[in-house]
């Protein structure tokens, strides 16, 4: 493509685009994933923060299924970024507040304010990521979104490490949410440069979203006909579990094993490390997705084999760490203590990354699934709302205290079984998608008379309907 005449042009390119939602992503979600990573959001008595937690998961699942993919058609991207960016620094704050006030209250409903953003902005961050770039350059666009979002998180976890180096308390400092708070507001003000679909130009030439009509022209029998469309297809179906378990061992690995086994120092050390690991994780996966040499069929079939295996390698390392700790006091490990602390620092290492393959190869495969930017971003909304509800049920287990030898166990058996599960979905994949293959195109093609244009795997140039932001 031809170098941009202006910096409009250049803005609104689909991968300026995917840079600029993922240091979004960096300043909001990666900030708040550092401080969730700490242990009990850097808080003595984690229970406030697991139960904050679980109103956040169950506020973002309850929206991302109901309110967010009719507001999704009607705002677009750039609305639902800017809608949902605030509540992260009002999070933040609720913290620094409790640091002082010991309002629990406050922490809670700011959760569940949050939780409600995130399904906002997650929706707009799947969108953008999986149906800008074309086929053969989705596996990229995910591993460079991993990297750049999660470098946030290793950015906040180094920044509270720094500022908590010479702390013996069981909190980190009214500085360290400060920063956070800085951070996650500069990110709201980015969205202001997110440009509409319809105004977004791929590499090959091709427009994301081409509209005739206002989406919200839209009735509400139109949006529950293309809400029930969208989830027809059974291999999304069998997917549920996994998008169900993507969030589920953040509670026992960040309270019952980062949170529980070292002092504050060291976990912030741990948490930026974790999200560090993610990088590399979504590096990996990312490009393993991408192989060129590869059909697209057989790539999908790597990297289930791929998630298959580390499942069990990873989660073995795991289970001889639990009966370990079970052995020793809450908090005792320092990383100057190196020959106890360079084993279950590398297993926190590896918990990350396996993470970061796990959701990559989830946010994959729903891109192969479909290139109509309207039909994939319900699927993302589908996906926000298992994973947000696996989530909160998770958390709400930490937070009645259950045995971490439990929590364990029921990680590993549901990552294993969700696998198995959704192997079929993976196992069937086409080395492209047409426009037979997806229900709501076919539905609203007849119907509406919206259309996108799309190209697959650079090669293959359809016309696709959709409801685009005009």
């Amino acid at each position: 493509m031809e170098a941009p005449k202006s910096l409009t042009e250049w803005l609104y390119r689909p991968w300026t685009q995917l840079l600029l939602i993922s240091f979004i992503c960096f300043c909001d979600p990666g900030m708040y994933n550092s401080i969730s990573g700490i242990g009990g959001s850097g808080q003595l008595d984690p229970t406030v923060a697991a139960n904050a937690t679980v109103a956040l998961l169950a506020a973002t699942a309850v929206a991302a299924f109901t309110v967010v993919p009719t507001v999704f058609d009607v705002l677009g991207p750039r609305g639902c970024l800017l809608l949902s960016g605030w509540t992260y620094p009002l999070y933040a704050g609720s913290l620094l507040c409790y640091n002082h006030t010991q309002n629990s209250a406050f922490v809670i409903v700011s959760g569940a304010i949050l939780g409600v953003g995130a399904a906002f902005l997650w929706t707009a961050q799947g969108d953008i990521m999986l149906s800008y770039p074309t086929e053969g350059q989705r596996g990229r666009a995910i591993a460079w979104f991993w990297v750049i979002f999660n470098i946030g998180g290793a950015v906040g976890g180094f920044m509270s490490f720094g500022l908590n180096f010479k702390s013996k308390a069981g909190t980190v400092s009214d500085s360290t949410y400060i920063a956070f708070i800085v951070v996650m507001a500069f990110g709201w003000l980015l969205s202001v440069f997110v440009a509409p679909p319809n105004r977004v130009t791929r590499s090959d030439g091709t427009v994301v979203a081409r509209t005739k009509h206002r989406a919200s022209d839209l009735t509400w029998k139109q949006q529950l006909r293309a809400f029930t469309k969208a989830y027809s297809n059974w291999r999304i179906m069998i997917l549920i579990p996994m998008f169900f378990c993507t969030n589920i061992p953040y509670s026992y690995q960040q309270n019952s094993v980062n949170g529980a086994t070292f002092t504050i120092r060291s976990r912030s050390l741990n948490s930026a490390l974790y999200w560090l690991a993610q990088v590399f994780g979504g590096l990996f996966i990312g490009f393993v997705l991408d192989i060129p040499s590869l059909r697209r069929s057989n790539r999908a079939k790597v990297g289930w084999v791929i998630t298959f295996v580390l499942t069990f390698a990873i989660y073995g390392g795991g289970f001889a760490f639990q009966k370990w700790t079970n052995q020793r006091p809450k908090n005792f490990l320092d990383f100057s203590n190196v020959s106890e602390f360079v084993g279950p620092c590398f297993l926190y290492i590896f918990y990350g990354m396996y993470d970061a393959i796990f959701q990559s190869l989830c946010y994959w495969t729903m891109g192969a699934l479909s290139n109509n930017p309207h039909t994939i971003a319900r699927y993302v909304a589908l996906y926000k709302t298992f994973q947000a509800a696996g989530g909160a049920m998770a958390w709400r287990i930490n937070a009645l205290h259950k045995p971490a030898m439990t929590q364990f166990a029921m990680n590993w058996g549901l990552l294993a079984a969700a696998l198995i599960i959704a192997s079929p979905a993976l196992w069937t994949i086409k080395d492209t998608t047409e426009p037979e293959d997806d229900e709501v195109l076919k539905d609203q093609k007849n119907r509406d008379g919206f259309e996108s244009v799309s190209r697959r795997d650079d090669s293959l140039d359809v016309k696709e309907a959709l409801h685009g932001e005009s």
